[in-house]
């Protein structure tokens, strides 16, 4: 085996985790050439999940879709592409979850600072990836890139309303939004992606949120559906924290908002609910 060939294979060994995935502009960034490339292909020491993307196989490695996690370890620590779980799939993944997405449908939600790569949508994973900006719900919402540190470099929104989970046996984390923050991004999926009854079950079980938290993100949130939705649902299930949670500097914003066609207007909160709230709505 030639030199070239056999260092740039020691340098993938030690610096591309089995499993995680690149495009070829981070290989070429780091000396492997597309002639390389072909090689390690040919010689099954490198995988091509989609077109211009590779990994190197795992030793129990299937021709299946990746986990949708291993995706995300890619971007935010090979890529640096910052991304963040969030909405029903941050509160799944930390317990707070009682429903259950149907087999066939899993969705994951992904918030980002930019739109990835045409190739992210083409890597089979086990989800589908459904992906928000994250600046558009919260001012200052931006996702830090991995090794960001909370050391007063980083806004305090981001520092707060952010989380890390470890996923698998690479050392590595997932950057996912803590409760207070899921539930606000879920909330303003509602009614369109997410149903009235799954957010009023999810809001039953966060019994433990914290209302110093939950005041920052409300006064940072930019949607006032999803604020007026999170105030109807936390007084519906009169949660502890409710009366803890300071409301100055909270904008509810004026005038009504027509959330589902013939449902009844709540006059507090100028929204419309549904008559009753069960599993079809």
């Amino acid at each position: 085996m030639g030199s070239q060939l056999q260092g740039k294979l020691n340098w993938l060994q030690r610096n591309l985790p089995e499993g995680l995935v690149v495009d070829a502009s981070w290989l070429e960034r780091h000396g492997v050439s597309r002639q390389l490339r072909r090689k390690y292909v040919m010689n099954g020491w490198l995988l091509t999940p989609a077109r211009g993307v590779y990994s190197r196989p795992t030793p129990a490695q299937k021709a299946e879709a990746l986990p949708w996690q291993q995706l995300v370890l890619s971007l935010n620590t090979l890529l640096n592409q910052p991304v963040a779980v969030g909405g029903r799939t941050a509160l799944e993944l930390q317990g707070l979850s009682h429903y259950v997405s149907p087999r066939g449908s899993r969705e994951a939600h992904l918030y980002v600072n930019q739109r990835p790569a045409r190739w992210v949508s083409h890597v089979p994973v086990d989800a589908k990836l459904v992906i928000h900006s994250a600046s558009k719900l919260f001012k200052g919402g931006e996702i830090p890139p991995s090794n960001a540190k909370a050391d007063g470099t980083v806004p305090d929104l981001l520092n707060d309303s952010l989380t890390q989970q470890p996923w698998g046996h690479w050392n590595l984390s997932l950057t996912m939004s803590t409760p207070e923050r899921a539930i606000l991004e879920l909330l303003e999926e509602v009614p369109k992606r997410e149903t009235f009854h799954q957010a009023d079950v999810l809001m039953e079980g966060l019994r433990n949120l914290s209302p110093r938290r939950l005041h920052m993100l409300l006064v940072n949130c930019q949607s006032i559906k999803a604020k007026r939705l999170f105030f109807w649902f936390a007084e519906r299930h009169n949660h502890a924290w409710l009366q803890k949670l300071d409301r100055s500097g909270i904008d509810l914003g004026k005038g009504k908002r027509m959330l589902l066609p013939g449902g009844k207007l709540d006059t507090k909160y100028n929204i419309t609910i549904p008559e009753a709230l069960d599993g079809s709505l």
